[in-house]
């Protein structure tokens, strides 16, 4: 049955992560950053200002609503998680130190997606019978693009509601069970079948959290992704960092490996023998988008429900967010693992996930602690991941079906998270990442028919922003 289901995605991730994909998120990107003026290298200086500069600020918010910053944190929440740690280890594995530069492009032109994406979510968002503000791809799909096309909207949220089982459930679940068991084999050694005990622990407890959470709706959620997301965030970096300040002297050799990896992955190490530009390219850009999210329209699902009067107000956190997530954090990992394994000495061709990138820390830290940090880590990233997935996922169901049916969804939700923890991690990616390109294409499809939309809001704020110096 594994087998079949293996082989079964395995040829629709060839489709959709093929080269048309690879034309139509890069393609999309260039397009919107043209049209909109590159806002996220003309402003950067404002975008930084206005997010990162008010991050603490504490405002009265309306109802069914939350802070700008908390609506950030929680898409965030989404992104930074086992994409981050694990992602990035397994795209350099696989595709080799240049993915690591193609994720770097795919962020870079994704910050304007994401800016798009948001803007027009807060522009066409709606109050559900509970008085939240809901929105996302399939409501500015459908009132932007009017009714002829709510079939597209109504693909992407079916997509969405499939995907959160992976993105946000079986690949997070599984990568915290799996690292679990990695940090507790360094005190103590344990059979398989103890592993798997420990699997399914680690999976309940998650699964009994995320309902809790659940429960006490968006405030609760944007709640415990504002605190979990800084601080762990910070620790992480600060971490990383003692890493690369302890290799300063090899930074130039890994970024060199980088570069010309991204062209020539054969040229940097023997074990990439066969490995073309198209496999750095596409493991780049697929892990890129499956950490950051721009294009996927899963995180205008959060944003929708910030209390801003202006939707490029908003749409400047999802430059932020993307910056913070990529060029941020998944460097500090991709550089951890070069600089602490080393280029020559990384097993190439077996995506070991997490493991690479707790042995970069290892070289440093040495002993179990570096297995237990990243263990504590990744399983606090990862579980707001889980939570906010499972917010994506019910704002879908609950715009085919409407609110009642949103919660079998997150009853459904929680009782799969329960045997997420014992699933195959390759398996568990290969699938999140097939279910990422579908719902990508219909996203990306309705922000370049709206992008009008987003250039006349952009020139608008951002021409009242130039009156007001």
């Amino acid at each position: 049955m594994v087998e079949m289901i293996t082989n079964i995605n395995g040829k629709i991730n060839g489709f959709v992560w093929g080269l048309p994909m690879m034309v139509l998120i890069l393609g999309v990107g260039i397009y919107l950053s043209v049209r909109c003026g590159f806002p996220q290298f003309r402003h950067f200086v404002h975008i930084m200002k206005n997010t990162l500069g008010k991050a603490f600020e504490k405002k009265e918010k309306s109802e069914g609503a939350v802070s700008p910053f908390k609506a950030m944190c929680t898409a965030l929440a989404a992104s930074i998680g086992t994409g981050n740690i694990a992602g990035v280890s397994g795209a350099i594995a696989i595709g080799g130190p240049g993915a690591v530069f193609w994720m770097w492009v795919s962020a870079l032109l994704g910050m304007c997606t994401k800016f798009a994406e948001v803007t027009l979510s807060i522009k066409y968002r709606q109050r559900n019978e509970k008085g939240d503000w809901v929105g996302g791809p399939m409501y500015y799909i459908s009132s932007g693009l009017g009714k002829n096309w709510k079939w597209l909207a109504s693909l992407f949220a079916i997509f969405g509601a499939l995907a959160a089982f992976g993105i946000g459930n079986m690949t997070q679940i599984n990568t915290i069970a799996s690292t679990v068991n990695t940090a507790i084999s360094k005190f103590v050694s344990t059979t398989e079948s103890q592993q798997t005990v420990i699997a399914w622990v680690v999976a309940i407890i998650c699964a009994i959290i995320c309902a809790i959470v659940l429960i006490g709706g968006i405030q609760r959620l944007a709640d415990v992704c504002s605190l979990l997301v800084p601080v762990m965030a910070v620790i992480y970096i600060i971490a990383s960092l003692i890493v690369i300040i302890v290799n300063v002297g090899n930074i130039p050799s890994a970024f060199s490996a980088i570069f010309v990896g991204a062209f020539n992955p054969s040229a940097v190490a023997g074990g990439l023998a066969g490995v073309g530009i198209k496999t750095a390219l596409t493991k780049g850009v697929g892990r890129g988008i499956f950490s950051n999210e721009a294009g996927l329209g899963s995180a205008p699902i959060a944003h929708a429900a910030a209390d801003v009067d202006h939707p490029v107000k908003q749409g400047i956190f999802g430059v932020f967010e993307v910056f913070m997530d990529t060029i941020v954090v998944c460097t500090m990992t991709a550089l951890v693992v070069l600089l602490g394994v080393g280029v020559q000495n990384i097993e190439y061709g077996n995506d070991i996930g997490a493991n690479l990138t707790i042995a970069g820390f290892e070289s440093v830290f040495g002993g179990a602690v570096p297995a237990l940090a990243v263990a504590v880590c990744l399983s606090l990233f990862a579980l707001s991941t889980v939570l906010t997935w499972a917010l994506y996922g019910t704002r879908c169901i609950e715009y085919l079906f409407g609110f009642k049916a949103s919660k079998v969804y997150q009853v459904i939700f929680c009782l799969f998270a329960c045997i997420a923890g014992t699933v195959e991690l390759s398996l568990a990616w290969n699938i999140a990442d097939t279910l990422n390109g579908l719902m990508a294409i219909p996203n990306l499809i309705a922000v370049a028919l709206l992008s009008p939309v987003v250039v006349k809001l952009c020139k608008e704020y951002f021409t009242e922003v130039k009156k007001n110096k």
